[in-house]
């Protein structure tokens, strides 16, 4: 079959990397891509938020499926557009994808369905949310109530860092509209899992936890994820079938209840405290750097879950698991995320050994004749597997060591959490 990858960054590389080893993978295309992606797909310029020209690309290359990989042309409803057309396609619909798209959609249906989250409240005034935030008090949550490429959560410190966080996201730093949604601190830990939903079943395929602040020690500023490693073991069976049984599948009886069927990947991301679970956010599609560990544990079968997920015959499948773990480092530009200047070389990857157990997958990379340049905040995803996490993290920053760019930086405490 011909299958077509929308996106650029390492999740998208991480997907096409599992799903090239299925023998059912005649042709590989990824658009746009990147410069590592083209290592094992033809990779192809492109308007992924143009759902026209993605259908136009997919008749055009006899395409037999579409698999979505940012959040960005779910909310922009690219899905709905080739289902239309009859082209076969892994991604939520546009209203399904409220689930990320809007922070308050998710909390509505929590309410609704009684699925244990924090209290929330919406405002769309920022004199309000300012009043609010001084009658909550500290701790709170802060978050633009919209897509902010995972960085809109600001967990302030000080009153003062909350307020300029409400103005920030009123003033539209975020792009994600000027609506936010202030919520309880919840204590605890967090970790993510990832479960397939064909509308009617669901079957969870992993779990994961991130490492979103910049630096070692959970310090410096929120990022879209400096790392990751899976399974997570904060994740317990017990606990992931509490999560199953009273947050997964009630959710998707509401939207199914509501006419809109959930037919994709939904990432749940929870905090566990005292052995119990709450819902802090739904994510439309895979995580990043959450894909990579899931992608290098899973290998070629990704690709029959995503078929039976399509093809709404979820009920019976299984995710066949070694009983090993996988550990991502990412590997950012000085800098981010903040500003930060593209275009500096990277040396040396073309030295490492890659394989099944150790790959290293692109995020923002260009080849410029014969160099490798960064073009981005995060540029890669350093990934190991191995038959304990210590061993797979000792692996992926052996790895980072060998990698020669000055300009790059990565955190070195990835899996201290389990590792402690």
């Amino acid at each position: 079959m011909n299958i077509l990858i929308l996106g650029t960054g390492a999740r998208e590389h991480a997907l096409a990397w599992a799903i090239r080893q299925n023998p059912k993978c005649d042709r590989l295309i990824v658009a746009p891509g990147n410069a590592g992606i083209a290592g094992v797909a033809d990779c192809l310029p492109l308007d992924i938020l143009d759902g026209r020209a993605v259908a136009a690309l997919a008749r055009a290359e006899a395409v037999d499926l579409v698999i979505i990989g940012p959040e960005a042309p779910l909310a922009a409803g690219v899905s709905d557009v080739l289902r239309a057309e009859g082209i076969a396609v892994f991604g939520p619909s546009q209203a399904a994808a409220q689930l990320e798209a809007s922070k308050s959609f998710t909390k509505a249906i929590c309410d609704a369905v009684g699925a244990p989250t924090a209290g929330w409240a919406r405002f769309t005034d920022e004199g309000a949310a300012r009043a609010h935030v001084a009658a909550m008090g500290l701790p709170l949550v802060i978050k633009a109530d919209g897509l902010a490429a995972g960085k809109g959560v600001v967990i302030p410190e000080t009153g003062e860092e909350a307020l300029a966080a409400i103005g920030a996201m009123f003033g539209g730093r975020y792009d994600s509209g000027r609506e936010v949604v202030i919520e309880e601190f919840m204590a605890g830990e967090e970790a993510s899992l990832f479960v397939l939903c064909d509308g009617t079943e669901a079957l969870a395929i992993g779990s994961a936890q991130d490492h979103k602040r910049a630096f070692d020690g959970d310090r410096g500023p929120n990022t879209g994820g400096m790392g990751a490693y899976a399974p997570a073991p904060v994740l317990t069976p017990a606990i992931e079938a509490q999560v199953m049984a009273g947050i997964i599948r009630p959710t998707l009886e509401e939207m199914a209840r509501r006419g809109t069927p959930y037919q994709g990947v939904l990432y749940a991301g929870l905090m566990i405290h005292e052995g119990r679970a709450r819902l802090v956010e739904y994510n439309a599609r895979f995580g990043d750097p959450e894909a990579q560990v899931l992608m290098l544990r899973l290998g070629a079968q990704v690709l029959d879950l995503i078929e039976a997920t399509v093809a709404g015959r979820l009920a019976g499948m299984r995710v066949n698991w070694a009983g090993d773990h996988a550990l991502c480092v990412v590997m950012a530009t000085k800098g981010y995320p903040g500003a930060h200047e593209n275009g500096s070389e990277i040396r040396g990857l073309d030295t490492l050994p890659e394989d099944t157990s150790q790959v290293i997958f692109h995020a923002a990379t260009r080849r410029e004749g014969t160099r490798l340049t960064a073009q981005g905040g995060r540029v890669l995803s350093i990934c190991a597997r191995a038959d304990s996490l210590r061993t797979a993290q000792a692996r992926a920053y052996a790895l980072a060591d060998r990698i020669d760019w000055p300009e790059g930086f990565c955190r070195r405490d990835i899996g201290w959490r389990a590792l402690g």
